[in-house]
């Protein structure tokens, strides 16, 4: 993985400050029995969440890298759990590269520390893939073919806490932002919903910050299941081509490479069109872009880059209207 305080030279995005502290080391010691020496490396990432690469010395012979990952507050921990199990099934189903997180003896992956969820992980060595290297872009998409079959079977309970994604997927919600307000997509998500052929568990974050490259260029690491949720793969594979094929889908060719990409490959989707990729665009950009202006609304201020990304964003979901 990339540390962080090379990283954060080359690319100016904001993370969330979490430090490891003493408390955390102790609590990561009495619940896995795991003894993390020496300095603690920040890996880059995590707007929300920060990991961090520590060396366990609790063994005999040489130390073991791990990865304590350290959540936000509001995240609770049976939701972390939840996700957590998409995970191990991706895992189970035969997905080599989807990193789960090590269990307590008791059976957990998450433990509160400072009022924070706290995960344990195996360190996988590897660097972010590239977003709109095409190669890299085939790969990912080819990637996420396999994630949804090994995920395709999967039975999981309930989500703990309603996922973001799935709100508004069948029309039923009343945006209160003019420019959000859009009853032609509220019907046509209403319809694709009805008439979806499958649901199943996704990965609900997949992009190229969550995806690890060897020196190769192979992708050897799915990470980061905090967005786990259930859905049709539809949704997914749209917002994927989204994110590997320029920043708003300014690329149509290359959201249309990945597509069938991930259909040559075998993915559960048997078809997505131009339209239904596109509305499914604009239902993921819409979903961020009313997180943002309830943050507003909130009180939250935001830098100038902030406010050009997502007025960048608010101009692509207009754009991607069929």
């Amino acid at each position: 993985m990339w540390d962080g305080q090379e990283l954060n030279e080359r690319c100016a995005v904001s993370f969330a400050e979490i430090p490891l502290s003493g408390r955390i080391r102790a609590i990561v010691r009495q619940a896995w029995g795991v003894e993390l020496g020496g300095d603690a490396r920040r890996l880059y990432g995590g707007e929300e969440s920060a990991a961090y690469h520590v060396n366990d010395t609790s063994g005999a012979g040489s130390p073991r890298a791990v990865v304590v990952r350290v959540g936000p507050h509001w995240r609770t921990s049976e939701e972390a759990e939840w996700c957590h199990a998409v995970a191990r099934c991706a895992a189970r189903g035969g997905l080599a590269e989807a990193v789960v997180p090590l269990r307590t003896p008791e059976g957990r992956t998450v433990v509160r520390a400072e009022g924070r969820p706290v995960s344990l992980w195996p360190y996988v060595e590897g660097g972010w893939a590239g977003e709109t290297d095409a190669r890299q872009a085939e790969r990912a998409a080819r990637l996420l073919a396999r994630l949804h079959r090994a995920l395709s079977g999967a039975v999981v309970p309930g989500r703990p806490v309603v996922a973001d994604l799935t709100v508004g997927l069948r029309g039923e919600v009343a945006y209160a932002h003019p420019a959000l307000r859009d009853p032609e997509l509220d019907a046509w998500l209403a319809a694709f919903s009805r008439g979806a052929r499958r649901e199943h568990p996704l990965h609900g974050d997949y992009y190229h910050g969550n995806l690890l490259v060897d020196a190769h260029g192979r992708l050897v690491a799915v990470l980061d299941w905090d967005e786990a949720l259930v859905a049709p793969p539809e949704v997914e594979l749209a917002g994927a081509a989204l994110e590997f094929s320029g920043e708003f889908g300014d690329d149509w060719a290359a959201c249309r490479r990945f597509v069938d990409a991930y259909l040559a490959e075998g993915g559960t989707v048997e078809e997505l069109d131009d339209t239904d990729m596109a509305q499914l665009m604009r239902h993921r950009l819409r979903r961020e872009a009313a997180a943002y202006t309830s943050a507003v609304a909130r009180g939250v201020s935001h830098d100038a880059e902030d406010i050009d990304y997502h007025e960048r964003r608010m101009a692509a979901f207009a754009s991607l209207r069929p």
